[in-house]
């Protein structure tokens, strides 16, 4: 499995808040998220991996290159006005198949992680897509999924309505033909990851849902202390 990591926001609310360590770079339990990232992934097939960070995150591009990392490594320094954006950046890095894409900030468990990327590697109904959703919402403003009864992802809309039960955990794994989407979307002026996965859905590619139990995201400095403990515990 190819992976790949988005790591390019500034992080400002973090700053803001007294944070002095980049995003990627704060510790879970004794251990800097993009590295816990890193490490489940090689944990769980992995072939290859990319990475984009900004430019003006010279500690954590230090951190990246002084790890031994024992599968293709590729670190994309850019600074990106969006997500998609640096999705794109870092696409053009990826070998041939099936990869699973994140940002650095996103926290969930491995074990059922792993379940996730075991059920996208051995998919035999042809998705083009398996992304990840989670019922748990601790997001400020998130992208609300609407599926079918065999979880094929129909819709991803910014409100919720009656009888929602996902929304976006920010893990998305896709096939080529997603990133045929992608650059379409780049040649058409389109911007964030939300109006991509729209895309998906308009391109009629598809999209199968894969619950998670829980997902949370490190955006506050409070959220610190609460997705440590949340990566401490056992599913």
């Amino acid at each position: 499995m190819n992976y790949a990591i988005i790591a390019a926001g500034e992080g400002s609310r973090l700053v803001q808040e007294g944070v002095k360590l980049p995003k990627p770079l704060v510790n879970l339990n004794g251990t800097p998220m993009i590295k816990r990232l890193i490490d489940i992934f090689l944990r769980c097939n992995a072939t290859s991996l990319s990475i984009i960070v900004n430019e003006e995150m010279h500690q954590v591009r230090e951190y990246l290159e002084s790890l031994d990392i024992p599968v293709p490594f590729r670190l994309v320094v850019k600074s990106t006005p969006s997500s998609m954006h640096s999705f794109y950046e870092v696409s053009r890095h990826f070998e041939d198949g099936k990869f699973c894409l994140t940002t650095v900030d996103t926290i969930f468990h491995e074990e059922e992680f792993k379940k996730y990327i075991e059920a996208f590697e051995n998919d035999t109904t042809g998705a083009d897509g398996f992304m990840a959703v989670t019922s748990f919402i601790d997001d400020e403003k998130p992208l609300y999924i609407d599926t079918d009864t065999d979880l094929n992802i129909t819709a991803f809309k910014d409100a919720a309505w009656d009888g929602v039960k996902f929304i976006s955990g920010g893990i998305y794994g896709l096939t080529p033909p997603a990133l045929r989407v992608l650059e379409n979307c780049m040649e058409n002026g389109v911007s964030r990851m939300r109006n991509y996965q729209r895309a998906l859905v308009d391109a009629e590619l598809k999209l199968k849902a894969f619950p998670f139990e829980k997902i949370v995201d490190v955006d506050h400095a409070g959220d610190i202390e609460t997705a440590a403990a949340f990566a401490a515990l056992r599913p």
